[in-house]
């Protein structure tokens, strides 16, 4: 017999409280929120495509993903779609790995998009042979992605926002998530006034031998005050916050969210909730959930937008436009990015399957 479950977490050390009782089950797919949902790029020039990142522009939306043969293959480029309002248009190649001097090609990694409050549109990504041993570039288009002037690779040290949109602060300064594998594990915080300038970092927000993380994604409760939320091999995903402006942040600690070592990306909406998509499973990547929270600790589930016994719905962005829906892009079968748009509105706790929200 199927029931309804509405699961509430509360936050570290917490109990997490159910409520069984009889009611129908919503499918994956028929979530109400859902408006619209397309693939970016449906016909590809590569085989295989993964880690996307959207943003709104004044002249609509921009996405970009990287895709090639596979991932790490030398041949995976940054591929990029623009959508004025009237649907997707043909996906270009926008950055590459050739190195001419060393007549070398290294394979791209994790883009991703960012629009300044001075309408200066940032591509972030990376180039190495793996993540262990990737840098750090950047790109800037004057004209919401049609073309690209500055290209720069960051300074030694320092990678950008490695996998979900940084955060612009009230003086300017980009408060950017990152996360490096080559000693284990480990995350930290990146900020800098200027892109092309001056970069900055914290420590190790946590110890690899402890818990490894990487991938923050920040929730930004107020002006002063940030959550991040980050994947982790431990079967939860973990947090730290800041009060401070993100001055400095509390260690890493564990959340109630399952996770199956796979990115998180989330935003805090207009209306106050934090809304975040992530695999709601600690094995494979076949579901893909939508939570919502008032507080960042006691998250209700809200829908799903994949559910199958096989497959791979991973790596979400997430962003909310001025019209105040919220479009969510990811991976689908590493064949293509699959493109939602969500009314915040209608997200309300749903009925999910049995064993599939699980306590």
């Amino acid at each position: 017999m199927k029931h309804r479950l509405c699961t509430y977490w509360a936050g570290v050390g917490a109990v997490a409280l159910s409520l069984f009782c009889a009611a129908p089950v919503s499918a994956a797919g028929a979530m109400p929120a859902v408006v619209k949902a397309d693939f970016i790029n449906p016909n590809p020039l590569y085989r295989s495509c993964h880690a996307s990142t959207i943003v709104e522009t004044p002249e609509g939306l921009v996405a970009a993903w990287f895709g090639g043969t596979d991932e790490g293959t030398p041949d995976v480029s940054i591929w990029l779609a623009r959508n004025p309002g009237t649907g997707w248009e043909q996906a270009e190649e926008v950055a590459n790995g050739i190195d001419l001097k060393a007549h070398i090609r290294y394979p791209c990694w994790n883009p991703v998009l960012f629009l300044r409050r001075n309408k200066q549109l940032l591509l972030f990504y990376k180039i190495g042979p793996s993540p262990e041993e990737w840098w750090g570039m950047l790109k800037m288009s004057p004209d919401y992605g049609k073309s690209w002037t500055k290209v720069r690779r960051l300074p030694s040290g320092f990678i950008g926002p490695v996998r979900n949109k940084p955060v612009e602060l009230l003086n300017g300064t980009l408060l950017c998530g990152s996360s490096t594998e080559d000693k284990g594990w480990r995350v930290h915080m990146e900020w800098t006034g200027d892109p092309f300038g001056l970069w900055m970092r914290t420590k190790p927000l946590n110890s690899a031998f402890t818990v490894q993380a990487i991938q923050p994604t920040i929730l930004q409760w107020g002006d002063w005050k940030f959550q991040i939320l980050c994947r982790t091999k431990s079967g939860r995903i973990f947090e730290s916050w800041s009060t401070n402006n993100a001055a400095t942040w509390s260690p890493l600690a564990r959340t109630l969210l399952p996770n199956p070592n796979s990115a998180v990306d989330g935003v805090v909406l207009r209306d106050g909730r934090a809304l975040i998509v992530y695999n709601h499973t600690t094995e494979g990547r076949n579901v893909l959930n939508v939570a919502v929270s008032n507080n960042g600790k006691i998250w209700q589930a809200a829908g799903m937008l994949e559910n199958e016994p096989q497959g791979e719905f991973s790596y979400p962005a997430v962003i909310q436009t001025k019209d105040n829906m919220v479009h969510v892009t990811y991976t689908w079968n590493r064949q293509r990015i699959k493109h939602v748009i969500l009314d915040p509105t209608k997200l309300e706790p749903v009925d999910m399957p049995e064993g599939v929200w699980p306590r």
